[in-house]
């Protein structure tokens, strides 16, 4: 599988990368934050997470919250929205003034950072467990969901900082490099949104380190490969950042849940019922065993 390699941002953009990013469309660099910093916000991560189960919150801002099970059979929530609204140190992360430099890759638009807008700063928590509802994730792009907000495509960027070691033969992300450039055939019709799950001879992936960041156009294809180990060596945390341009358009608590997202809670249930048949069969398979034994 073709890969990258990786850049270091030193404060700058330099013309190299912003060749490379115009390009391909995604781009990456190492070391963005320091393993002790990513080790304080997974911490700051769980207790957001504490704090959204033992309040019994299933939606924040009108973005409904993703839940699963991880690998000990412990409710884990898989897609946390608006999470720097829960905490100080995670707000404060989005003034890096770094953040400030790399919004010029959204040039010739001005872009800002979208903490109180779209899904606010998002934290996926894939595994791959038997009753996980977030292990892979289909081919898609990012860019369609300003139709269902009854918008026009804006330019937007999903900037990933990614808080566990993912190397390429672990699955993570995979994208189509210079799709971004596509046109609304392509942009619309390469791929059968979230329902297509297979590799792609094109597809490109990424050997990633904690505390690495990753850059990639809204318009850009691109999907997550299920890692092909069980439990906790499959963990894959990643927040992203949105870079957002076009009108601002905050939420609150009375914002109404955007019609994809109900889509995508149709999903969830159907997918939670199956596990939990699965879980009912292997249950009485092992009891069946026990029997026999």
């Amino acid at each position: 599988m073709k890969s990258f390699a990786p850049f270091h941002f030193e404060n700058n953009l330099t013309a190299e990368q912003r060749l490379f990013f115009q390009q391909h469309g995604i781009i990456q660099f190492k070391n963005f934050v320091e393993k002790e910093t990513v080790a304080v916000f997974l911490r700051e991560i769980q207790n957001v997470q504490h704090v959204l189960l033992s309040q019994d919150i299933k939606k924040v801002n009108g973005i409904p919250l993703k839940f699963g099970f991880d690998e000990t059979g412990r409710t884990l929530i898989q897609r946390l929205a608006f999470t720097s609204h829960y905490s100080n140190i995670l707000s404060e992360f989005l003034k890096d003034p770094r953040f400030q430099l790399l919004l010029e890759l959204l040039g010739p638009y001005d872009g800002r950072i979208g903490e109180n807008e779209k899904d606010g700063l998002v934290v996926n928590h894939y595994v791959n467990s038997p009753f996980s509802q977030f292990k892979q994730l289909g081919w898609h792009t990012d860019s369609p969901r300003d139709l269902f907000m009854g918008s026009r495509i804006q330019p937007m960027l999903n900037v990933g900082l990614h808080l566990d070691d993912c190397p390429v033969e672990n699955g993570g992300l995979r994208v189509l490099a210079g799709t971004h450039t596509q046109g609304l055939m392509g942009l619309f019709f390469r791929k059968k949104y979230f329902v297509d799950n297979a590799a792609d001879p094109a597809e490109v992936g990424f050997n990633i380190e904690a505390g690495d960041l990753t850059i990639h156009d809204g318009r850009l294809w691109h999907r997550v490969q299920q890692s092909p180990v069980v439990g906790a060596k499959s963990r894959r945390r990643v927040m992203y950042i949105p870079f957002i341009t076009g009108a601002y358009q905050p939420k609150n608590a009375d914002s109404p849940t955007p019609f994809y997202h109900k889509l995508a809670g149709l999903k969830q249930k159907r997918d939670a019922a199956q596990a939990e048949r699965s879980e009912k069969f292997a249950l009485k398979n092992l009891n069946w065993s026990r029997l026999l034994g």
